[in-house]
């Protein structure tokens, strides 16, 4: 690249990062989700900004459905595809510790029926022919993969933005929240794996048998992949590190923990599985394949990663998103409605049901469903990485967006609603409030749990 275009790009740059940290800095001050602010300022900059600026530097943004294919494309594209991935990593790490011995018998039961029914029932209509596929498959689809997609929009729970609104409400350590996440983090292993055989069947490179044979093998190696990232590379890491007498710095263990996160994107580029599934499993690994006497550092060391990354590269990943988002003839009101509506009846009632049957009654049932519908970060992540794809069309990238938008604005607004009567978010734990509810969100202390590594329950 030339001196004018690393100029150009970082000018860009500079203008998303600055642009989506005011946005979101708007919407925490009106205690919404930060993440929406960071999306909406990509909407923004879209019409009202860069596409007022003849600079050929900026229009390359507006000839390409991704960034564009010219240097400074593919600059933002890396910067892109960092937070992208720096996301999936974090989410990963924050796998091990929510999961109390206490909610197991809660979560078996959200997790066996809140998430699989929803699945099956978008599968199943689609199957047979009651969703007219024709619009939402894209360019490098197919209707199995298409459908994989829809169906696991429909079903996913987000982490980031949950995790977000029960900090922002001061109830992270409420029993509630640590049953919501630790079901969402099984539920996301299972999802994000469906993504990674989503994309594997839309290889169409080989035709007749060899398109069955290319497909069975891709299926193969992704679950093949999974399987040993999730069982045998946490142990071979922890066996590798008893090599090593000392313990290592929080600084060598930040470089330790990208290193790994490079390997294993390599080693799924190599493989053709989903770098982004990657990412996820490398943080998976990372978290659960490091000795007791580092865990200390290496909390030290994710807790730099996270700065860096939700403070760089994270918003500009969100304002990218927002920022490509399709208004105009792609876009589908019907589409939109259709699915907000129906895939939000059908969790609700889903997870309503898990809930009954786990043994809740009243209000709790009600507060689960409506934070489960939550599809946030998730749901945006998923959308954008099955749109990159070419597995579904742009139409429905933008209303799987939305809907994610709308259900984490839902989730949010009610947790508030109920705080603010006084009503208990679970009926078995009546004495868990909110941390000095009555103070506004800037001034009300967060309470973040710390979680013992090693034991896996949560300590406040």
């Amino acid at each position: 690249m030339s001196e004018a275009e690393i100029g150009v790009s970082i000018v860009i740059l500079g203008i998303f990062l600055l642009v989506s940290h005011a946005f979101g800095y708007v919407f925490e001050r009106l205690h919404q989700p930060r993440l929406i602010g960071e999306i909406l300022a990509g909407v923004f900059l879209g019409p009202f900004v860069l596409g007022k600026i003849a600079s050929p530097g900026f229009t390359f943004l507006f000839t390409n459905p991704i960034l564009g294919a010219d240097k400074t494309g593919l600059f933002l594209s890396l910067v892109y595809w960092l937070g992208l991935l720096l996301l999936m990593f974090i989410c990963g790490s924050e796998v091990q510790g929510l999961l109390a011995t206490s909610n197991r018998h809660e979560t078996a039961w959200l997790l066996g029926i809140g998430t699989p029914l929803p699945f099956a029932f978008v599968m199943i209509i689609g199957l047979i022919g009651l969703i007219p596929m024709d619009p939402l498959i894209g360019v490098h689809g197919t209707k199995m993969s298409t459908l994989l997609v829809l169906a696991s929009a429909a079903a996913v729970t987000s982490i980031p933005v949950i995790s977000r609104i029960f900090q922002d409400l001061g109830i992270l350590h409420t029993r509630f929240a640590s049953l919501i996440l630790g079901t969402a983090m099984l539920e996301d292993v299972g999802l994000w794996g469906v993504l990674a055989i989503a994309t594997a069947l839309s290889d169409r490179s080989s035709v007749g048998g060899g398109l069955i044979a290319s497909n069975t093998y891709h299926v193969a190696v992704t679950i093949a992949y999974i399987g040993f990232a999730m069982l045998v590379v946490p142990r071979l890491l922890k066996t590798i590190r008893r090599f090593d007498d000392h313990a290592v710095s929080q600084h060598s263990l930040v470089a330790y923990s990208i290193a790994l996160l490079c390997f294993f994107v390599g080693a799924a580029a190599g493989l053709g599985v989903s770098t982004v599934f990657a990412a996820f499993l490398a943080g998976y690994a990372l978290i659960n394949g490091i000795r007791d006497r580092e865990k200390s550092a290496l909390n030290g060391a994710l807790h730099s990663i996270k700065a860096v990354a939700f403070g760089v590269f994270i918003p500009i990943y969100f304002a990218i998103v927002g920022y490509r988002l399709s208004f105009g003839n792609d876009f589908s009101g019907s589409m939109l409605l259709t699915f907000l509506l129906g895939s939000t009846l059908i969790v609700l009632m889903s997870v309503g049901l898990a809930a009954k049957l786990a043994g809740f009654r009243g209000l709790d049932i009600i507060n689960l469903a409506i934070v489960a519908n939550a599809r946030g970060g998730p749901g945006i992540v998923l959308a954008s990485i099955a749109f990159d794809a070419g597995l579904i069309s742009g139409a429905l990238c933008t209303t799987l967006v939305i809907t994610a938008l709308f259900t984490s604005q839902l989730a949010g607004w009610w947790l508030r609603f109920v705080l603010r009567r006084g009503w208990p978010l679970l009926s078995t734990n009546p004495e868990e409030k909110a941390a000095d509810f009555s103070l506004p969100a800037p001034s009300r202390p967060l309470l973040r749990p710390e979680f013992d590594l090693s034991q896996g329950e949560s300590r406040s």
